[in-house]
């Protein structure tokens, strides 16, 4: 069963089933919820089982859940655990050969389920109508670029106003965007910062906020007083001192009062 288990988990995946190890956890092979919801659906209908896709998370490996699979199976279900079967009519047990033997199953079978599984984010140019800050469009091309190296896919795969947990972005994966993120912009982002801001375009705008702030000029964000009006008659006074046309105490003299 773990071998059946691996190939429909490998099937899923798109992958090898020898790139799949029996004890790997799910979570590091990148199952994310929809694939969760289609994987546990694939089993149940191989094996007419009603098995929850909550039970991915108690049973975490493919090795794990093989045995609660087949617990979940009653005596229709055998495992090697159980040792070589035996009796008249059954064929000797020889772990050699390949061919699986067909199993007789006295319970019916009920018929497959027929599971909706939503279509993954289309990718493409981003929307018009998606709200983004001034600079943030440029932010969100080079964002889709990195997240898509990580991700190991097409940038035009990515849909930017998707959620990070349909993207298949998990915690390991987060924390290495994130670490992108403040490398690339100068930037001390934690990983939280993606549950506050859950796609890329809010990342983008984020970030665009970030930065436009940093490069404000200190006179902009911080308006200077305004200098101090001088009463009528000052400047010339001044003037007149300098060049010698009057004297400090006469200037002293002429000076009008303030109110």
């Amino acid at each position: 069963m773990v071998t059946e288990l691996v190939a429909v988990l490998a099937d899923v995946l798109r992958l090898k089933p020898e790139k799949i190890g029996p004890e790997q956890t799910f979570r590091s092979l990148g199952i994310d919820s929809l694939l969760t919801v289609e994987f546990v659906a694939t089993v149940n209908a191989r094996y007419g089982t009603a098995v929850g896709a909550s039970s991915l998370l108690d049973h975490p490996t493919p090795l794990d859940f093989a045995r609660h699979v087949s617990r979940e199976r009653g005596p229709r279900g055998s495992t090697a655990a159980d040792g070589p079967p035996s009796g008249p009519g059954i064929r000797a047990w020889a772990p050699a050969v390949r061919e699986v033997p067909a199993m007789a199953s006295p319970v019916p079978v009920p018929a497959p389920v027929s599971v909706s599984v939503p279509a993954p984010p289309r990718g493409g140019p981003v929307p018009a109508d998606v709200d983004l800050g001034s600079g943030a469009r440029e932010i969100l091309d080079r964002l889709r670029e990195e997240l898509a190296r990580i991700l190991c896919c097409d940038p035009w795969d990515i849909d930017p106003t998707a959620a990070f947990g349909l993207l298949g972005v998990d915690s390991i994966i987060g924390e290495q965007f994130v670490a992108v993120i403040n490398r690339t912009y100068g930037m001390s982002e934690r990983a939280v910062t993606l549950y506050e801001h859950p796609s890329l375009a809010a990342v983008a705008s984020h970030i665009a906020l970030v930065t436009k702030a940093q490069t404000v000029p200190a006179a902009v964000r911080a308006p200077a007083a305004a200098p101090e009006t001088e009463p009528p008659g000052v400047r010339a006074l001044l003037d007149a001192v300098r060049d010698d046309r009057l004297s400090i105490d006469e200037a002293l003299t002429l000076l009008p009062r303030r109110a």
